[in-house]
């Protein structure tokens, strides 16, 4: 009795704190909105922790910030002051709930990699479009990241009338033109990923991971063209993350420019990433103003 006490009281002040962010971070008008992909589409079962959205009705509506977390990640507990600086350059932003394991490197390894050096390409495909065979994660087609945006913009042209969420549809497709990307690890490389075939407003890769063909050979897939122009994508690493060599690698090879990317280099805090602070440190708050640009 004593413990299911305990974990209530948890619950409970868990939910305040949350809420209590909320208010500081995205004071009224800011709306904040938080939907379960299922409510989108009923298909989905997996990766069903709520979608996070939020904007300012009051200023000119301007482009979408469209974040996609890494592994593991999930949205409501997403990179919120780096949100809330999106805000107020003009962004709308959503954070995106989605299946983000097993990470790529997991899976494109050892004998799969030997097998298939196109791998990593190959798993990004299913999991952003759902529309070519990949048979080494078990994510559905409904699952991918396109249909899992397009059903949440679409719940939210109909149920959120002053977000006016139509303009970011095209065709009952994402019109990727008035959307920035941006995700941190497996989401930035996510983002850039859709970049290369799609023309985006603009990319913001946060340490974007490190997919290989080969043993120490990154993949073939960052030497594609692009048709998102180089000049609109940006890259981070911290200097101290353990990969920061291999993801400057794959900045070079998308031919980001050299001013476009940035070596984060402030203290990670004890017990911390540094693979993950360039989304999260305050510290860059002069640094994300940069990346993200105006929206509006």
């Amino acid at each position: 009795m004593k413990h299911r006490l305990l974990i209530t009281i948890f619950m409970l002040f868990s939910y305040v704190l949350v809420n209590a962010q909320d208010s500081i971070l995205f004071p009224k008008p800011q709306v904040i909105l938080k939907i379960k992909p299922s409510q989108t589409d009923s298909r989905i079962k997996n990766a069903d922790t709520p979608h996070f959205v939020a904007y300012n009705p009051s200023i000119e509506q301007g482009k979408l910030l469209l974040f996609i977390p890494g592994t593991n990640g999930i949205a409501l507990k997403g990179p919120m002051n780096l949100f809330a600086t999106a805000i107020k350059q003009g962004y709308a932003v959503i954070n995106l709930s989605y299946i983000n394991t097993p990470a790529i490197a997991r899976i494109c390894k050892g004998e799969n990699l030997a097998e298939n050096s196109n791998c990593a390409a190959d798993f990004r495909n299913w999991r952003v479009y759902g529309n070519t065979e990949f048979t080494l994660i078990e994510d559905a087609s409904y699952d991918a990241i396109e249909n899992r945006v397009v059903k949440l913009l679409m719940y939210l042209a109909e149920h959120d009338k002053r977000g006016n969420w139509n303009r970011f549809l095209e065709n009952n497709a994402p019109k990727w033109s008035e959307i920035a990307l941006a995700g941190q690890s497996q989401g930035g490389g996510m983002s850039a990923f859709i970049a290369k075939t799609h023309l985006v407003a603009r990319v913001i890769d946060f340490s974007g991971g490190w997919d290989y063909s080969a043993k120490n050979k990154i993949a073939k897939w960052y030497s594609n063209p692009s048709v998102t122009p180089t000049d609109r994508y940006y890259g981070t690493y911290h200097k101290k993350e353990p990969t920061a060599e291999t993801i400057i690698q794959t900045y070079k090879a998308m031919n980001i420019p050299e001013d476009h990317i940035y070596g984060f280099d402030l203290e990670v805090p004890e017990g911390k990433r540094a693979h993950s602070n360039g989304v999260r440190n305050l510290g860059y708050n002069e640094q994300w103003i940069e990346l993200l640009g105006k929206g509006n």
